[in-house]
């Protein structure tokens, strides 16, 4: 944050009309999920595990009782463990409008403390929470009366049919790069980013190369013109996701983007807990040799897995979708109260 406090008059009167239109977009998101049969709920922010992404950064605290005993927890990155808890204990279609917290971000995109819309259904597949998305933004942009949105120059206008791209297609479309000759090749796969402009490491690992061909080369690209869903990721890019039944190299995970922002990501939802537990047990080794620490795991969420039924679910930022909806300039003109760094 530059210039003026927030809570200037001058500033909040500034921001103040993004931020009433942030309310109204809420109100009738709010609106469209009662209305498609989803219950709100609201998990709690103190968790036992934050999530276990490589490149996720909680916030750490602890409780401690009358009698001095300590217990370590975290503020949550995402309402998902819950989520997929409530989903074990009976619940089918469920919404969170919750407040996360992810360290080491700031920027006119991202908050160390943000709104995210969570929802889940059970026995839906991947594509109908791609609609759902699409969905969102179209009622955004309804709200608000802005029928296309811009960012850094791009437009996207959200009533179109969204675009439906491939991992597989939008690298080679857009970084010329066959990306399943080298899925399983960090130095093949190294060797196509340098030939396509993009600068790495000696020692970065595949999925470093991967993610910095996506930002450099790929995001920038999609949702321009009209709202991009890119799915199909590769199986090591999609730690909670399904394998995708015709060719376990990739999973049932999506993003949606415009004006090449990242606004949501979805997948079908993973329910073997061994698999999840290697899973989380592999990314944890890599957080621990590329940052030092490492998060626990949580058992109790595994366990619920086994009783989790088939369902597919998304997380899209709300502020950023706002942000593109009223035409703000950054996330921090849409939060009442952003963090003050």
């Amino acid at each position: 944050m530059t210039g003026k406090k927030w809570w200037h008059p001058a500033s909040h009167a500034g921001r103040r009309p993004f931020l009433i239109q942030r309310s109204r977009i809420r109100a009738r998101l709010v609106a469209w999920f009662a209305n498609e049969g989803f219950t709100e709920v609201e998990c709690g922010a103190l968790q036992v595990s934050p999530g276990n992404e490589t490149h996720l950064h909680a916030f750490a605290t602890r409780f401690v009782t009358d009698d001095g005993h300590e217990t370590p927890l975290y503020l949550h990155t995402s309402p998902e463990f819950s989520c997929k808890k409530l989903l074990a204990a009976g619940e089918g279609r469920i919404v969170d409008f919750s407040r996360v917290f992810r360290n080491r971000e700031t920027g006119p995109l991202h908050s160390p403390e943000f709104t995210m819309i969570e929802w889940y259904r059970a026995g839906a597949s991947l594509d109908d929470v791609m609609q759902d998305a699409a969905a969102l933004c179209r009622t955004a942009s309804e709200t608000t009366g802005r029928t296309v949105f811009v960012w850094n120059g791009r437009e996207c206008d959200p009533a179109l049919p969204p675009e439906r791209l491939t991992l597989t297609d939008a690298f080679g479309r857009h970084a010329g790069i066959d990306l399943e000759a080298v899925l399983d090749d960090a130095e093949g796969l190294r060797q196509a980013a340098r030939n396509a402009g993009v600068g790495v490491a000696d020692d970065a690992s595949w999925s470093d190369i991967f993610s910095a061909i996506l930002v450099t080369r790929i995001e920038p690209e999609l949702g321009n013109g009209r709202l991009t869903l890119l799915y199909n990721y590769p199986l090591t890019e999609a730690a909670l996701a399904r394998a995708c039944p015709g060719d376990p190299r990739f999973a049932e995970r999506f993003e949606l983007y415009a004006c090449g922002v990242e606004l949501a990501n979805g997948f079908h939802e993973l329910t073997d807990a061994d698999e999840q537990r290697a899973r989380f047990e592999a990314d944890m080794a890599l957080k621990e040799a590329l940052y030092g620490e490492r998060y626990p795991i949580d058992e109790d969420f595994l366990a619920a897995l086994e009783a989790m039924p088939d369902a597919s679910g998304v997380a899209l930022g709300f502020d950023r979708l706002a942000m593109l909806a009223t035409g703000a300039r950054s996330v921090h003109d849409v939060q009442w109260t952003p963090v003050d760094l």
